[in-house]
């Protein structure tokens, strides 16, 4: 007699921030899916990212490549390395922005968030133009800036000009100051590229759910440095001729950074997500899976908006049970099944400090993973074990 083979399962989690590489999620859900469903349980490990922290890692593995190093500056144009990487045959480069002008590079300081610019992302650029590259992938979650990419522009050669002629200083907080660009000095390959910007996030440049509304207090804007921002982007997408850009979703990522790209540059905004699973081949390996685990730090309704959780939901087969695995669950059951989901569930065990269940992750991944399979009936029947 034929027996049935074992459903397949896949777990494509991104990172918990803080707690577990995607690549660690994904190792620690595949334990617990085996300490349920066997040794001989079919799971296809495949680490996730969103255009954010880690999407440099997944997409060097996929391409087989090392990430390599440059000296170029952080948001606050201090010295500093960051990596970036390019493909086996040179043509494509990828950048993470967020390795020069990220948060955590800014952290020994105050945060500046008026001063803080994209310069240092700007040299990484210049340094994969030089090289050549066809096409550059510029990953771009995590920012602490909130220019509209006017710094990185500068460091490829353009000039944000005040009104009389004057080079307006770094910073979001002087965008509203800005009356003319001039791109004579603008490298010769910037426009003869093409440049992929991968969001996270369907923000608009401008209004309450603008970049400097939603994302400039985490970057230390008060009140009155977010109402500054959101006047400086507006300010500089009629400058560049790109009002429309104003509400386009995703034109809000990263302090606005796909602005200046997009108007000078003909860039092109992809969902992040949606990039690395075409990168790592996520439809193909979800092609008849019967179960599918994602999962990240916190699931709410930004998951829905162009994050793993997001892309994983709306590649996976209609027939397949998608559960997400997160560090904290902020959408009620109805959400959930609203979003196609099958179910949520958090890792804390009870009540729990963050820096608690950032130093058990793992083992806590892999327990609510365990957890998960068992509710969905996928392990053996009670107290067979041994038999």
């Amino acid at each position: 007699m034929t027996s049935t083979p074992s459903p397949v399962i896949v777990v494509a989690p991104d990172s918990f921030k803080g707690s577990a590489s995607a690549a660690q999620a994904a190792a620690a859900m595949a334990r617990g899916v085996r300490a349920v469903a066997g040794a001989d349980a079919r799971i296809l490990e495949l680490p996730m990212a969103d255009g954010g922290e880690g999407t440099l890692d997944a997409l060097l593995a996929t391409w087989g490549t090392e990430p390599l190093t440059i000296e170029t500056t952080d948001a606050l144009r201090r010295p500093c390395t960051a990596r970036y990487g390019m493909s086996q045959d040179g043509t494509t480069g990828i950048i993470e922005a967020a390795e020069a002008n990220g948060l955590p590079q800014v952290s020994d300081v105050p945060l500046q968030p008026l001063v803080a610019d994209t310069h240092g992302v700007g040299l990484i650029a210049k340094r994969l133009l030089d090289a050549g590259v066809d096409e550059i992938l510029l990953c771009i979650g995590g920012s602490a800036t909130t220019d509209g990419g006017a710094g990185l522009l500068t460091a490829l050669g353009a000039r944000f000009l005040d009104a009389s002629g004057t080079p307006v200083a770094p910073g979001g907080g002087a965008l509203s100051s800005v009356a003319t660009v001039d791109q004579a000095g603008l490298h010769p390959r910037a426009t003869a590229v093409t440049w992929r910007i991968a969001v996270d996030v369907d923000n608009p440049l401008c209004g309450p759910r603008g970049a400097a509304a939603v994302f400039g207090p985490q970057k230390g804007a008060s009140p009155d440095d977010v109402t500054a921002l959101d006047a400086g982007l507006r300010h500089l997408a009629q400058v560049l001729g790109a009002d429309s850009l104003a509400g386009q979703p995703g034109c809000g990522a990263a302090g606005g950074m796909p602005l200046a790209l997009v108007a000078l540059l003909g860039a092109q905004m992809v969902p992040g997500a949606e990039l690395v699973a075409a990168a790592i081949g996520l439809r193909g390996a979800l092609e008849g899976a019967a179960v599918v685990l994602t999962g990240e730090g916190r699931l709410d309704t930004q998951s829905l908006g162009g994050k793993v959780v997001d892309a994983v939901r709306r590649t996976a087969d209609p027939g397949a049970r998608v559960v997400v695995i997160a560090g904290a669950v902020q959408l009620d059951a109805a959400a959930c099944r609203d979003a196609g989901l099958t179910a949520a569930f958090s890792i804390a065990p009870g009540p729990a400090g963050l820096a608690e269940l950032q130093a058990d992750a793992e083992r806590l991944i892999e327990d609510t993973a365990a957890q998960a399979c068992a509710a969905l009936g996928l392990g053996h029947a009670p107290g067979a074990a041994g038999r």
